[in-house]
């Protein structure tokens, strides 16, 4: 079995689909994510909204997101089983893991590189909380005087 990576699948289900259809459709994303030795982390259903265009005669459609942790394997096979649900219209899954490891490797490129500067004017490496600047907005006009009247 190839690594455990985080992929994220969305779907597209029809407009006239019933809830009952899709947590049928989320079960049968579920059962064979465990089955297959994966974990779903998280789902997210965006709801109903209009598609950028037609597909299959509909303008709208129940945007669902699922974030899953599992192989490639796993992955072949919910792409599989999704194309032959009828009323699945459009389905994506995107591995996210890679794109998570660029960020962290950045945030801390960044912050190893202000920490070397702040050493080498004298400072501790990281900031006190008395060094971040108050900001002392009370009336919420950022320092500029309204009209008189």
């Amino acid at each position: 079995m190839s690594a455990a990576r985080t992929y994220e699948l969305i779907y597209i289900v029809t407009p006239d689909a019933t809830e009952e259809q899709i947590a049928a459709i989320h079960d049968q994303v579920e059962q064979t994510t465990k089955k297959m030795g994966g974990s779903l982390v998280k789902t997210d259903n965006w709801g109903r909204r209009k598609l950028a265009y037609a597909i299959q005669h509909h303008k709208e459609g129940v945007y669902i997101l699922e974030t899953i942790e599992g192989g490639g394997e796993l992955m072949r096979e919910l792409d599989r089983r999704l194309k032959v649900v009828d009323q699945v219209i459009r389905q994506l899954i995107v591995r996210v893991d890679e794109e998570q490891r660029v960020v962290d490797r950045t945030r801390t490129r960044r912050q190893t590189f202000q920490e070397r500067r702040r050493v080498a004017r004298g400072l501790p490496p990281r900031p006190d909380p008395s060094e971040r600047p108050q900001s002392n907005d009370d009336d919420g006009m950022d320092g500029l005087e309204g009209p008189e009247v």
